[in-house]
């Protein structure tokens, strides 16, 4: 048996290579640096002051984690926490549940008028209507103070159609043609041929939706006035910019022990945490997905 031929390197492609992981280490250290500084701000005591080096790096037994604590025990943290959670919950099932029926429908080349189909939807992402036109469509829809105004006005992505409508596309004609000669309908062609083949781009686009609806910000702002429906990015925005406190976080009693900054750094770090956690399991995906999807347009 053979043994398998192997490439042998130049110099020129040693040195290429290696640039390349000079390049992605001093990316990755651009990207750790403030993630420490965050975490060893929210775990620093207060009325603490230590070295430079404390500052960026606090040593594990000098921790403390009161800040955490104090926004875990706080009704405000966890009612907003739990808020953005039903939001980008029933948002991105929300989102699929549209996108994927009219990728698909755009992605049938026989459809009647799906040229048409394809500018309607294209015309909007080019030619953005603007703040107030949508602001006016959903106050007189009635969805202000309702959690379903953050993902409802927005929930297709014109960005993420086109791209499941790519990987729709990159799926063989004659899969879909045997199911119809069996007379299979359109819908059932969708939900057993297609479905099955598509988990990288559902799940692709799944985390674009995902992350959008998480750190959702304006549209919160606009559209939820009531305190206990507002998300965790209004309530991290008021807590960074330190204004007003006290109509967030009762600071004789929520802050107890810990200091402002280390209450701000443990939020920045908690609200983080969900995508953090979620990207893992969702990255093997990713890059298949986006690289399917993008083959035609």
């Amino acid at each position: 048996m053979e043994k398998p031929k192997t490439v042998k390197l130049t110099s020129g492609d040693r040195a290429f290579y290696t640039g390349v992981n000079f390049f992605l280490v001093f990316i990755g250290v651009i990207i750790a640096i403030p993630i420490i500084s965050t975490i060893s701000s929210s775990v620093t005591p207060n009325g603490y002051i230590g070295s430079t080096f404390d500052k960026f790096i606090l040593m594990p037994w000098k921790w403390d984690a009161s800040a955490y604590k104090a926004l875990l025990g706080n009704n405000g943290f966890t009612l907003a926490f739990w808020n953005s959670i039903k939001i980008m919950l029933f948002g991105v099932v929300t989102s699929l549940s549209l996108t994927v029926p009219m990728a698909y429908c755009m992605s049938v080349q026989d459809l009647p008028g799906r040229k048409i189909l394809n500018y309607f939807v294209l015309i909007p992402y080019l030619f953005n209507i603007g703040v107030i036109p949508t602001f006016l469509v959903v106050t007189n829809l009635h969805l202000t103070n309702h959690l379903c105004s953050i993902f409802l006005p927005g929930a297709i992505g014109t960005y993420n159609c086109l791209i499941m409508r790519g990987f729709f596309e990159g799926i063989p004609e004659s899969l879909k043609e045997s199911a119809r000669i069996d007379g299979a309908a359109e819908w059932y062609v969708l939900i057993s041929i297609i479905l099955p083949l598509s988990k990288p781009i559902i799940m692709t686009i799944g985390l674009y939706y995902a992350v959008g609806y998480w750190n959702d910000f304006m549209h919160a702002l606009l559209y939820l006035t009531e305190a206990y429906l507002q998300p965790l990015p209004i309530l991290t925005r008021n807590i960074l910019l330190g204004a007003s406190m006290s109509e967030t976080l009762d600071t004789g009693t929520a802050f107890g022990a810990a200091s402002i900054a280390s209450i701000k750094a443990a939020c920045v770090f908690l609200s983080a945490i969900p995508m953090m956690l979620a990207y893992p399991f969702i990255q093997k995906y990713f890059t298949k997905g986006t690289m399917l999807g993008s083959v035609k347009g």
